[in-house]
This record gives C-alpha cells, structure tokens and sequence, in this order.
C-alpha cells in the first residue's frame, strides 16, 4: 500500500466510522418499513398505525442525520402513508 498522508488515514477512519453509522441506521429504517408493510398486507389497521408512525421518527431521525437526502425521506414517509389511508 502507498504511503498516506495523515490527514487522509483521518478521512479514511472517518469515513468508515461513517459509513458504519449510516448502514445501522438505514437498516433499522428498512427493518422498520418492513414491519409496517406487513401489518398493511394483514389488514392490521392498529398495528400498522403504531409501526407507521415509529417508521415516520426512524425516516425524519435518518434525514437530520444526513443519511437520507430530506426529499427522500419525505418521499419515503409519502409513500408510507399513501398505504395506510388506502387500509384505512
């Protein structure tokens, strides 16, 4: 391996402490997201509406964390609540 500069061993430990962080998060996200979708395909009308909104905090925490781009996030959240007004 070539020699690196300081600064950029520094870049790189951030970078992957980052990266880490935002896979942790985007998993919970997904792990969250898929829970609610299945409460939707039940028909599960109370679960789905605790779990949306517990998917609603995860998606907005992701966005002011920087993992989610804030159109994304409300992308996501837009397309999490068509499906729960369309159970309801």
């Amino acid at each position: 391996m070539a020699y690196v500069k300081g600064s950029a061993k520094k870049r790189q430990r951030q970078s992957e402490v980052r990266r880490l962080r935002n896979r942790k998060v985007r998993s919970e996200v997904r792990t969250e997201v898929r829970k609610f979708l299945e409460a939707v395909e039940a028909k599960n009308k109370e679960t789905a509406g605790t779990v949306y909104l517990s998917c609603q905090k995860l998606i907005d925490s992701a966005a002011g964390k920087g993992v989610y781009h804030m159109n994304t996030a409300a992308r996501k959240k837009s397309r999490l609540s068509a499906k729960l007004n369309a159970l309801v």
